[in-house]
């Protein structure tokens, strides 16, 4: 979208006159641009182009989700654009600041305290993506803890696994890997868990460090999931100071054997990458999906 476009549908949407919109960088799925408006306001716009429907409205849900269980901090959501116009959303800008130790033990509470907060069941029964993905389905309440297992094979893994091998994005050995893996999920899952409220996407770019002091959590698949895939992602393209934030939160929610867990909770990712990218990340998910197998 040209930014004269871009400038009078914020305005539209904001009540509000545009001065700039500068584009910015490091979005791998939207555009992302800086909005200044005459009354003072700055504002972080995202488009997405030919957006599946209910695309950054997902995105809100789940900001509200996060904000709604008063543990971590989010950005405000300003607008999106509608059931007619799925493919922009407007957030406060957060102003960015470097990462540090205070900050990352301050989200390893935060995080704590949110996998605290129970869900009414695992997924969500409004839209959820994970880049342009769509993730589908929710438990019904109620199910034992011990369902989450083969909730992850029947809504996340194996759907993904029929993308990425349609695609020709994952070769044979490493898809019947991940199958192996499906199959004996129950005994690789650990302790049976609850459907608690997580992020569901926090890779380590979706935290924005603030001058504040407190970090904010930004694009979620927020839903009732697993506590452990928010960790492993975090791992999974490397955090800042992941080793005093994991500190922090195990001081009031440990979790042992987490870590012989790590690779089945990354997974998921690593098919979405592939659907998404392909490249590496068939390997990636094979060898993820042998790792888990050989843990337990």
């Amino acid at each position: 979208m040209n930014t004269a476009a871009l400038a009078s549908r914020a305005g539209r949407l904001l009540d509000g006159t545009v001065t700039a919109v500068r584009p910015l960088t490091g979005g791998d799925i939207s555009d992302a641009h800086r909005i200044d408006l005459a009354d003072g306001r700055t504002v972080f716009a995202k488009t997405l182009a030919d957006a599946p429907p209910r695309f950054f409205a997902a995105e809100a849900a789940g900001l509200a989700l996060l904000r709604g269980t008063g543990t971590v901090a989010v950005p405000d959501v300003l607008a999106t654009g509608g059931p007619d116009d799925p493919g922009i959303i407007l957030l406060e800008w957060l102003e960015p600041a470097a990462p540090d130790r205070a900050q990352a033990e301050r989200l390893g509470r935060d995080l704590a305290a949110l996998h605290h907060t129970p869900a009414a069941r695992y997924g969500t029964d409004g839209p959820l993506f994970l880049g342009r993905v769509p993730q589908t389905g929710s438990a019904a309440p109620g199910d034992t803890p011990g369902d989450w297992a083969m909730f992850h094979v029947e809504h996340r893994l194996l759907p993904l696994l029929r993308q990425a091998a349609d695609l020709g994005r994952v070769a044979p050995a490493d898809a019947r890997a991940v199958e192996r893996l499906c199959n004996r999920i129950g005994e690789i899952a650990g302790p049976p868990q609850p459907p608690a409220v997580i992020h569901g996407d926090l890779w380590s770019g979706n935290v924005q460090w603030s001058p504040d002091g407190r970090p904010r959590l930004i694009d979620p698949a927020a839903q009732g999931g697993h506590p452990e895939t928010d960790l492993a992602l975090l791992d999974l393209f490397g955090c800042p100071h992941l080793d005093a934030l994991l500190a922090a939160y195990a001081e009031t929610r440990p979790v042992p054997g987490r870590a012989a867990r790590v690779p089945l909770h990354q997974l998921q990712h690593l098919l979405v990458h592939a659907v998404l990218f392909g490249g590496p990340y068939g390997r990636e998910s094979g060898a993820a999906a042998r790792a888990a197998l050989a843990a337990a």
